[in-house]
């Protein structure tokens, strides 16, 4: 490869680069954008039922295990209820029902809607882990005083933003968080503050007073059940174990509110800010994740009364037993609202939460003293607060937007020239006066709902826009890839058309620019718009002459477009089953059945298979060996066996293809490949301790966690400052396979090593098979000058593209982030970090691809191909799964359908651009290796 050339593909890959990282964030831009707005003025919900709210909140409760009859009935010994106190309180003196959560599932969205009645944005999850990228308004800031008492990730985010001094917390140091300790421990912590608060208030008149004032909130944050579900899963024992802790807080807890107060003007609330799933895991739609527990109790709320007909329970709670009471599901921003009406203080400004008392045709929550009356006043005072968000947000679009389409429910204009919302206000308003209390409270529901589609309406305003940029960006960048894999032409085109292709796109440009700034767009959109003018406009000036030459030279033009048109389908096709196989895993075994069998009886030259039947048979048996893993089920537990298993198959493939690689003959091991295996014995051990240990809840030993970090770390540096020769490819592969084989070990939880030995021995295979099927075709392209590019490139490209994915998703689930296990992390990090736990799995997740980064290398010089040649013809293909994904996002629909879908195209976004990385660093690993082998190859031929 030439400097100039060499040059070219590092601009292809850095541009690459840096265009698919920045059009992540147009998802984001596109479907999801931050709610908050400021400049709204309150309104007051009433006067108020209670002197105080006291909100609990359960990390990481899930609903079908606090509800359930006998849910724990697969453990010795456990009890038929498993919460008796809050059961009781459900059967004699509160309402309940689901608190359905949004994705992502995880503890500051789900605590910011519950207490701020906002949905954040999904991107805002990655701009801190305790704080807000954005101040919010929340009941806490809205309340006279809070007290709040619980986890250090939690209660500082809503002290920030809030009026100075209106929000007291406690909370206990992050080293508490240790996952290998009993948890529960973290909740009687809550507890015993609460009481030493409530003490210290007979010493302290100052607090005294401020706890005896109205409209104060208590917050308690109970993290044990979220820690305990990490570790142990939430059908454990210790699950169990400590929803019982739980149970008995909560009444220990309304307890010395009782003994304190000496009234009855206390509301309860309990819920959870996420569910968990079945692996001990949370952050994405699975419903176990988004359905919660709400239970609401005391002053102002209204007891348990008789279900109605239809039922409001379903299959899922028929188990409950709990048929005989109305179950009032509602959205976990609706929180926010009830308890704003229990207080009686302001509405949060940015909350978009309902009222459940809102509609009249379903009962709510609450029981409010003055009936119908106030209950009709609050509901207005709701629509009001909502309203006033939809108001701020169109008068702000539509100073900013040209050729503004206002939404025509709310914004017709009346008789009286006015909006129709203000004439729908004032209808309401009269049906009070006149006490038609159920008619207001309809019209108001209906208002509520027509301002929420008016406020979507504003949200998704340049949606289609945004869409049509981004397909059409994708486009172009596939059209710029292929310019690199098609040989230079001489100059086609003139001077004159080479000015008139780059004004035209100067002007599209200047002209999308000013629009932008006349809207005062985010700077987002500039770059949106600059990269799709750029590669077409390469394309234009670069590969349309190319097209239309071909085109023009080619004598059976019919035949050329069929073929060429034939071959785009099959890649479509192609990458569409790809698309398919991140929600149907066993897409991926059949790929490997497709691979395996289908390619060499249907492709191969029948003399290829005839001389080289042990090749074809190994080839066979890799691929179906390595197709059972997409198969298995991705809810898996510690399997102590299988882990070990894992690391002595890792050693066995590491020793049989080194002896391959020496055509069969013995040979004496060297040191480094001594040193290497050594390194897996000793994380077998160290880990098989660490698992004994942890499981029998005795801790993680220093020892062990010292020895384990320096395993890891020594191993994974090895094969890069070894100074051991590596006489071939295969030889240098196999050092980096044993290099991040300890990591197979201290990081799986089951079958993961196994799954990396089956798919080295895979990538090995394909560099012997692929060399030996197009020996001919290298052999031709070998005495030409540059890169030459054939049909059958597209193939190994497609190959390529498959084998990306299965590394990634060979034993994950693929419908999830969150399905990546927790327990393994604790051998290395009992204590929660998650940036430090998240780092591990992106490690563990590396590893696979290290092996196929170095393969693909050494496959691109074995057919004699300059570096990076069909990575650039991957590189054409990448996107057309993208563009699918893209398309297939929604903000609709069930929690897990948004969930999946937002994590679909953020992974394959994600991946792609990996294998532009790994590509690189293929190239670089194996360079000394493969020049030396090339030198030691022509001193055979000489």
């Amino acid at each position: 490869m030439t400097v100039s050339s060499h040059r070219n593909v590092l601009k292809l890959l850095t541009l690459g680069l840096i265009f698919h990282v920045v059009f992540i964030a147009s998802v984001f831009d596109c479907y999801f954008t931050s709610p908050v707005v400021h400049g709204m003025l309150p309104r007051r919900a009433g006067s108020g039922e209670a002197k105080r709210v006291v909100l609990i909140v359960g990390d990481g409760l899930r609903a079908d295990l606090l509800f359930g009859v006998n849910a724990f009935s697969f453990i010795p010994s456990s009890p038929k209820i498993v919460a008796p106190y809050l059961r009781d309180i459900i059967q004699t003196r509160g309402a309940f029902g689901l608190s359905h959560t949004r994705v992502p599932t995880e503890s500051r969205p789900g605590h910011v809607a519950i207490i701020g009645g906002m949905y954040e944005d999904v991107s805002a999850v990655t701009k801190g882990w305790k704080t807000n990228p954005v101040h919010f308004d929340s009941i806490f800031n809205q309340s006279s005083h809070t007290f709040s008492f619980g986890s250090p990730d939690i209660l500082p985010m809503f002290a920030q933003g809030a009026t100075p001094g209106k929000v007291d917390t406690w909370s206990y140091d992050e080293e508490d968080e240790d996952f290998t300790k009993d948890a529960t421990a973290l909740d009687t912590w809550v507890l015993d503050q609460l009481q030493t608060l409530f003490q210290n208030a007979s010493s302290n008149d100052s607090l005294d007073s401020e706890l005896r004032a109205d409209k104060v909130v208590f917050f308690l944050h109970l993290l044990g059940l979220d820690t305990t579900g990490h570790s142990y899963r939430p059908h454990s024992k210790e699950y169990m174990n400590n929803i019982q802790v739980v149970d008995r807080i909560v009444q220990q807890t309304e307890e010395l509110f009782s003994n304190f107060y000496h009234d009855e003007e206390t509301s309860f609330v309990f819920t959870a800010d996420h569910g968990m799933s079945k692996i001990g895991n949370h952050g994405d739609g699975d419903p176990d994740n988004t359905r919660t527990p709400l239970i609401a109790w005391g002053r102002g709320i209204r007891g348990p009364i008789p279900d109605i007909i239809p039922s409001s329970h379903d299959e899922y709670s028929r188990l409950w037993q709990l048929d005989d009471f109305l179950r009032r599901d509602v959205e976990q921003a609706d929180l926010a609202p009830l308890m704003a009406a229990l207080l009686g203080i302001n509405y949060p400004v940015n909350s978009v939460g309902i009222l459940p008392d809102a509609d009249p045709t379903r009962p709510g929550y609450l029981l409010p003293r003055e009936g119908e009356s106030a209950l009709a006043q609050l509901a207005l005072a709701n629509a009001e607060s909502i309203l006033e968000h939809y108001r701020v947000k169109h008068e702000s679009k539509a100073a900013q937007t040209i050729l503004y389409k206002a939404f025509e429910p709310l914004e017709e204009v009346t008789q009286d020239g006015k909006p129709s919302r203000v004439y729908w206000l004032s209808k309401i308003e009269s049906l009070i006066s006149d006490g038609r209390w159920f008619e207001a409270r309809r019209e108001t529901a209906e208002l509520i709902k027509v301002t929420l589609q008016g406020l979507r309406y504003l949200e998704t305003y340049n949606r289609v826009l945004i869409r049509i940029i981004v397909i059409i960006a994708y486009l172009g960048w596939s059209a710029y890839a292929s310019l690199s894999i098609f040989p230079p032409p001489p100059s086609l085109v003139s001077d004159r058309q080479r000015t008139v292709v780059r004004l035209a796109t100067a002007t599209i440009l200047a002209i999308f620019w000013a629009l932008f700034a006349a809207e005062r767009a985010p700077w987002t959109f500039y770059v949106y718009v600059t990269f799709p003018c750029y590669f077409w406009q390469q394309f234009a000036l670069r590969g349309v002459p190319i097209v239309l030459q071909q085109f023009k030279s080619n004598d059976r033009r019919g035949p050329f477009v069929i073929r060429v048109l034939l071959h785009l389908a099959i890649v479509v096709v192609v990458l569409q089953c790809m698309v398919a196989a991140y929600t149907h895993r066993s897409l991926w075994s059949i790929g490997f059945v497709v691979m395996g069998i289908l390619w060499p009886y249907a492709s191969w030259p029948s003399h290829v298979r005839s001389r080289h039947p042990r090749l074809l048979l190994s080839w066979m048996s890799s691929c179906l060996v390595t197709s059972i893993f997409p198969l298995l089920s991705v809810n898996k537990r510690e399997d102590l066996y299988m882990i070990m298993c894992g690391g002595a198959m890792i050693i066995a493939v590491a020793a049989g293809c080194t002896r391959l690689a020496s055509n069969g003959a013995p040979k004496a091991a060297k040191p480094s490949e001594i040193t290497q295996v050594l390194f897996i014995l000793l994380a077998m051990t160290i880990t098989a301790s660490s698992v004994k240990s942890l499981q029998a809840k005795q801790g993680l030993s220093v020892i062990n966690q010292t020895s384990a970090w320096l395993i890891l770390a020594v191993s994974s540096i090895y094969p890069f400052i070894s100074k051991a020769q590596h006489s071939t490819p295969t030889s240098r592969i196999i050092s980096l396979f044993l290099g991040f084989g300890v990591c197979f070990v201290i990081l799986s939880i089951s079958v993961e090593g196994l799954f990396y030995a089956a798919f080295t021995c895979n990538l090995l295979l394909w560099i012997e098979v692929e060399t030996i099927v197009q020996s001919n075709r290298a052999r031709t392209a070998s005495q030409n000058q540059g890169y030459e590019f054939h049909t059958d490139h597209i193939r190994i490209a497609l190959f390529f593209l498959f084998f990306v994915q299965v590394a990634f998703f060979g034993t994950g689930n693929v419908a999830s982030i969150s399905s990546f296990y927790l327990e393994p992390v604790y051998r290395l990090v009992p204590i929660f970090n998650p940036f430090l736990m998240a780092a591990l799995l992106i490690f563990k997740i590396v590893a696979p691809y290290v092996i196929l980064s170095a393969v693909f290398a050494t496959l691109n010089a074995r057919l004699h191909l300059p570096p990076f040649s069909l990575f650039l013809v991957a590189l054409t293909l990448t996107d057309g799964m993208t563009m699918t994904f893209f398309l297939n996002v929604t903000d609709t629909g069930s929690w897990l359908e948004i969930g999946q879908s937002i994590s679909f195209f953020c992974i394959t976004s994600l991946l792609l651009v990996w294998s532009a990385g790994i590509c690189t660093a293929g190239e670089y690993l194996m360079v000394d290796t493969l020049v030396f082998h090339k030198s030691t190859d022509s001193r055979k031929l000489e």
